[in-house]
């Protein structure tokens, strides 16, 4: 288990125990004025747009009010490996909670929070474990809104840094990661003009296992260690009808994130005009030209005596400060993008869009659908520069405001996925890997959500490939044109059993792969089932099982089964 970092993990706890959640700017119906002005959407709908929610599902938030769900809990727990070698470790754990939804007027937001403290018996290690997601909005003012965010969750570091499910007999490899974001979104009219922006700054952290190595006296992996980023955005248009037959809306964007790492630093001007044209009442073609200006830069590393990059004691390279500062990638010039917003009903919503930036050609989209009062089912196509926190905090951002976490209930870890009356949404594909460098993430993500009235069922999958960037003349020049990919699948079934009991069930595999010749493919299983009874008002009991398994092709395949028993009172 990496070394608990407990002065930044109290940081997070506050950030996702009191976040004061602001509504996200979400792209714009076909009826507005073609778009944001990055001329990349973030696949969300706005409130009036989104298809309608399932009803009469379990989620508590559904309607207005405060539920706050705090806990503490008791158990034991026994993992029992079961490949490559016959082992049975015991734990005694206590964990405190929080599960909390927000639902009004003017404020929504949802955060689960989990702290859980281990005591080995005989072999086993004491540990520490924190993680939760929160996202939501405050409305500050009319027209002012500010939103926050954030997670603490756990994963398995891979031979080149690909990231798999964290499994409980393989410590050694796994990893805590922190991403908190937080900022104001305004918006006024000024006669028929509408007037957006927002602004967004984050911070991600990753804790490794100390000089992380893919083998005995082999090269570290360079692991991201943490960045900041900002992303502000301003946009003016009008509607479609109001001034002329189409919409016209015009802005700019500017996205910077500064990694740790060798001081890596991505910047991304963007400024365009949008234009949308309404075919039908359900139908809008829409377009977009502008400019753009990204770099890409970084220093080398500090070099011995004998000319060898030198690493720290946590295993990532020592940055040259004094080394000037050099590029790695550059792309300016014009950028364009033309497609469909169709919105048949209250139900349907999609967004398709092709058009060229960075250089090549882009792809991206949405879509949104609701067969059923109990159905919602959701996809959505992306293609983006930016580093692990970055694309942390996009995925966050994502999120719907109303949630439910889908937890480990052996181990509580966040399995990535929440399931949603907004539709549901997961964060696999931004934890694919924890290398350092920056990389273009092309990828599509999908959900969907069933509620059969006392069983909901959920289904999520996608795919991330990223190609990283690395200077020329820099120890990350071996990483420039290195593609990983990483495909998964995550699925849940939870019902009530009679009137005190709940069955809760999970299971997700995830495949990763690299070109990379320190990488090593391979693919993450994990199976969980779980049953809870109420024996009072607030005290619970639960039983739990669990089956998680590894496999690479150059190292030892790892099994392992758990089981818990444990108490749960809810204040």
């Amino acid at each position: 288990m990496p070394k608990f970092n407990t002065h930044f993990a109290s940081i997070v706890a506050i950030a996702l125990a009191s976040v004061p959640f602001a509504a996200h700017a979400q792209s714009m119906g076909y009826d507005g004025v073609g778009g944001s002005a990055s001329g990349s959407r973030s696949g969300a709908t706005s409130d009036d747009d989104r298809p309608e929610p399932m009803q009469g599902s379990n989620f508590r938030g559904s309607r207005r009010g405060v539920q706050i769900s705090p806990y503490i809990e008791v158990g034991q727990l026994l993992q029992a490996n079961l490949h490559p070698n016959d082992e049975v470790l015991t734990y005694s754990q206590v964990a405190a909670g929080v599960d909390a939804t927000i639902v009004g007027r003017n404020n929504g937001g949802s955060v689960s929070l989990r702290y859980e403290r281990r005591f080995g018996w005989g072999k086993a290690s004491d540990s520490d474990l924190l993680n939760g997601i929160a996202r939501g909005y405050t409305t500050v003012a009319p027209g002012v809104t500010f939103e926050a965010g954030g997670i603490a969750t756990r994963k398995s570091v891979e031979n080149g840094g690909s990231t798999a499910i964290a499994l409980p007999n393989d410590a050694g490899r796994s990893t805590n990661i922190y991403s908190v974001y937080a900022g104001p979104s305004v918006s006024s009219h000024l006669g028929d003009v509408d007037l957006t922006s927002s602004y967004r700054i984050g911070y991600s952290s990753v804790e490794t296992p100390d000089a992380f190595v893919t083998a005995p006296g082999g090269a570290p992996v360079d692991v991201f260690d943490h960045s900041i980023s900002h992303n502000a955005n301003i946009h003016a248009g009008v509607r479609p009808g109001e001034v002329l037959p189409v919409g016209i809306g015009a802005g700019a964007s500017f996205y910077q994130e500064d990694t740790s790492n060798l001081d890596q630093r991505i910047r991304d001007f963007n400024a365009r005009i949008d234009f949308t044209y309404p075919v039908t009442q359900e139908l809008a073609l829409v377009a977009g030209v502008g400019y753009e200006d990204v770099e890409v830069s970084s220093r080398d590393a500090l070099r011995d005596g004998l000319g060898d990059p030198v690493t720290g004691s946590d295993g990532r390279y020592v940055t040259n400060k004094s080394a000037p500062r050099i590029m790695a990638y550059e792309a300016e010039g014009l950028t364009w993008d033309a497609g469909v917003i169709w919105k048949p009903s209250r139900r349907t919503a999609l967004e398709a869009h092709v058009g060229r930036r960075y250089g090549t050609t882009s792809y991206y989209g949405s879509f949104a659908y609701a067969p059923s009062a109990r159905s919602t089912i959701n996809v959505s196509v992306y293609d983006s520069i930016a580093g692990f926190g970055g694309r942390l905090q996009q995925a966050l951002a994502a999120l719907p405001t109303e949630f439910q976490i889908n937890r480990n209930p052996l181990s509580g870890d966040v399995t990535g996925c929440v399931a949603s009356m907004e539709g549901g949404s997961c964060l696999n594909n931004a934890l694919g890997s924890v290398r350092s460098s920056a990389f273009r993430a092309r990828g599509v993500m999908a959900t969907y959500g069933h509620n059969f009235g006392r069983l909901s069922a959920g289904f999520g999958g996608g795919y991330d490939r990223r190609k990283f960037i690395g200077a020329p003349g820099t120890v990350l020049a071996s990483m420039n044109g290195v593609l990983e990919q990483n495909y998964w699948a995550n699925a849940y079934l939870n019902g009530k059993l009679g009137e005190q009991g709940l069955l809760t069930t999970n299971a997700s595999i995830n495949w990763f792969e690299s070109n990379d010749p320190l990488g090593v493919d391979g693919y993450a299983v994990q199976a969980t089932a779980a049953y809870s009874r109420l024996l009072t008002n607030h005290l619970s009991a639960t039983a739990a099982l669990g089956l998680d398994g590894i496999s690479r092709e150059t190292l030892p395949d790892q099994w392992s089964a758990s089981a818990l028993v444990s108490v749960r009172y809810t204040f």
